[in-house]
């Protein structure tokens, strides 16, 4: 990406993502290093670190990690050491969001990243990870601040996403796509974003005014039934964080979600795209619920690492979200899988295990856990969405007094 389109990716990020005041610091979080050999988005994130300074940050920090040193673990640490983590990080995290300062993630990972590591490992990593960083998290859930995840190519997750064209051109092509998804192709990006941020509200205050008890799913493979919970929000393109202004937290976004009742949910979901999970791909795996709570589990492959993640906590189990997405999104249309879930969940409906958000209940941010708990939400270290929708996928809706109503039909908005 030239140095104006940096500039350009790194104004929209600062403005429109975050929209980052005058007073806050921001925390970038990542990039992955590929290879431990250079900081491939390093230029991505100093434009931002600019555009933040000229924003008025009072302080920009960064947090970079590095794959090699997480191979390295793998290869040599001590067996029974894959339970421990950070002993500072976790707090450093909750007192920067408490303290109501911004938070931005960049993701640049390799999908294929672990593997060949031990599957045991792998999931004691992720649950451990998950675990203690489960009080950040919880801020986030919140909206205490704001917050957002954009991405940034590196040579792996590029040449995973283009193995067709020479390794040459492979991230140069993955930075046009961004580019492209960005909006970044338009003569005003931040009037482009301000519309479509526009169009996702419509959308949303439409399907609050609805209200529906529940929705049906019905495609290839997938017969589902997921309840709503009374008071559910629908939230899409931007939210308000605890301070009263709004951010864009994914860029890009074409999605409006809510969260489901965790204990209606019955029937059965087959993926339509690989879940790019902690390095590990999940492929052509489905899950059966009953009374919200998963119990059976199928996957061609990657299907133990499924089966841990289902079983992580109490709440891994059960659902926390639910997104429409409309088969022509533009990333659904670039006909490329982007083993990302920033893009992938963008490209189709999805539903996610684990966390439920606590702003897509009404007065959620002010509840206690139990209180969120017992008006439906669920409560888990995870939280991890993978891909339902397709050019096949008809989704209703159940009204209040029980009339049945289509809402999308072969994937696109009725």
């Amino acid at each position: 990406m030239d140095e104006q389109r940096l500039r350009a990716y790194a104004e929209l990020t600062v403005r429109i993502g975050l929209n980052l005041q005058p007073g806050q610091r921001l925390l970038i979080v990542g990039p992955i290093a590929n290879g431990g050999a250079s900081l491939e988005a390093a230029p991505i994130v100093r434009q931002i670190t600019a555009a933040a300074y000229r924003a008025g940050a009072r302080l920009v920090e960064t947090l970079w990690g590095d794959e090699a040193l997480l191979a390295a673990r793998f290869a040599h640490a001590p067996r029974d050491s894959f339970d421990e983590f950070s002993a500072w990080l976790p707090d450093a995290l909750s007192d920067h969001v408490k303290n109501g300062h911004a938070v931005l993630s960049i993701y640049a990972n390799d999908p294929d990243q672990l593997k060949d590591a031990p599957p045991e490992l792998v999931a004691a990593v992720q649950q451990t990870t998950a675990s203690n960083v489960r009080p950040f998290r919880e801020h986030i859930s919140r909206n205490h601040t704001n917050w957002a995840v954009v991405a940034a190519p590196a040579v792996a997750w590029a040449a995973r996403v283009f193995p067709d064209i020479e390794a040459s051109q492979q991230v140069a092509r993955l930075w046009d796509a961004i580019s492209r998804l960005c909006r970044l192709d338009q003569p005003d990006p931040i009037v482009a974003w301000e519309t479509h941020l526009g169009e996702l509200a419509e959308r949303t205050e439409c399907l609050n005014r609805k209200q529906y008890t529940a929705l049906q799913y019905r495609a290839p493979g997938t017969n589902l039934t997921i309840g709503l919970a009374e008071g559910h929000q629908w939230v899409g393109g931007s939210s308000i964080n605890a301070a009263g202004f709004r951010f864009a937290p994914n860029l890009p976004t074409e999605e409006v979600f809510t969260m489901p009742h965790k204990d209606r949910v019955n029937g059965t979901v087959r993926s339509t795209k690989p879940l790019s999970y902690g390095g590990t791909l999940i492929e052509g795996f489905s899950l059966r619920f009953v009374d919200g709570r998963v119990v059976e589990v199928n996957a061609d492959r990657g299907e133990s690492v499924l089966r841990t993640l289902v079983a992580m906590d109490a709440g891994a189990a059960r659902l926390g979200e639910l997104a429409l997405v409309p088969h022509s999104s533009p990333i659904s249309q670039t006909g490329r899988l982007f083993y990302n879930t920033l893009f992938d969940e963008n490209a189709a409906s999805h539903v996610a295990l684990g966390a439920a958000y606590k702003f897509t209940l009404r007065g959620g941010e002010a509840m206690s856990e139990d209180a969120f708990e017992a008006a439906g939400g669920n409560r888990s270290a995870a939280h991890v969405d993978f891909m339902i929708g397709s050019g096949e996928l008809d989704v209703d809706g159940v009204l209040p007094g029980g009339a049945v109503e289509p809402v999308m039909r072969r994937g696109e908005w009725v």
